[in-house]
């Protein structure tokens, strides 16, 4: 669906900022455990020698009463998921490392821009990040390698911000068959080719439906079907 279209429909608020997503949605959608997702949300304490210390969250839904995140959040988790596939995340940390970049550059929620990899604040933020954590030249090359497979998974408007993603749906990172569109299905995940929605084809097999007569009803490949049950029963 064409971007403007979508902004008519929603009325002036962009539906990537609609508070749609619940905690436990989010998590099974980006294979996220949920407790790490809460802390990246809320915050954390830590321990410290008098009063318990606070990080506060990196991601701010944009209703705090309901706690229910949007399509942007769902991004930055994403991309928050990349730091720690290899490296447990200190939200004090990545914090201090987008506020280092933000300040230098003037570039707020850095997590959602394209220019995360392709810019001097996205270096900056690396390479501060990689400062941080004690990294090498080398786990900062391999940290910015898996920043790349992340930001590959996601489709960008004309002002480099993302608009659709791609979720992991299996150990093929090359594969797009499942997205989730803030413009299709209330940002649910469907199958790309056909905007067919994950949890019905993975409810009609669950049903006793063989995997051949789904795929027929929906004109889908059996891939297609398969990548679907990966994605939905792996959440």
């Amino acid at each position: 669906m064409n971007t403007e279209i979508g902004l008519r429909i929603y009325g002036d608020q962009d539906p990537r900022e609609l508070p749609v997503y619940t905690t436990t949605e989010a998590a099974k959608y980006l294979r996220i455990p949920i407790a790490t997702l809460r802390s990246w949300i809320i915050g954390r304490q830590y321990p410290t020698r008098g009063l318990p210390g606070y990080f506060k969250p990196l991601i701010q839904p944009p209703e705090a009463a309901t706690g229910r995140l949007s399509f942007n959040n769902l991004v930055e988790a994403h991309i928050l998921r990349a730091l720690r596939h290899k490296h447990q995340v200190s939200i004090k940390n990545v914090r201090t490392a987008l506020e280092y970049a933000e300040e230098q550059h003037g570039i707020e929620r850095l997590l959602l821009n394209r220019d995360l990899l392709h810019s001097e604040a996205g270096e900056l933020f690396l390479e501060r990040y990689g400062q941080l954590i004690n990294l090498s030249r080398g786990g900062q090359l391999a940290m910015k390698e898996i920043l790349k497979d992340h930001l590959e998974r996601l489709e960008w408007d004309l002002q480099n911000m993302a608009i659709r993603l791609f979720p992991f749906s299996s150990e093929r990172t090359d594969r797009k068959i499942i997205v989730i569109d803030p413009f299709i299905s209330f940002g649910r995940p469907v199958i790309s080719s056909k905007k067919i929605s994950t949890s019905v084809i993975a409810d009609r097999v669950d049903a006793g439906e063989s995997v051949d007569s789904v795929a027929d009803d929906y004109d889908l490949g059996q891939t297609e079907v398969m990548e679907a049950l990966v994605y939905e029963r792996a959440a």
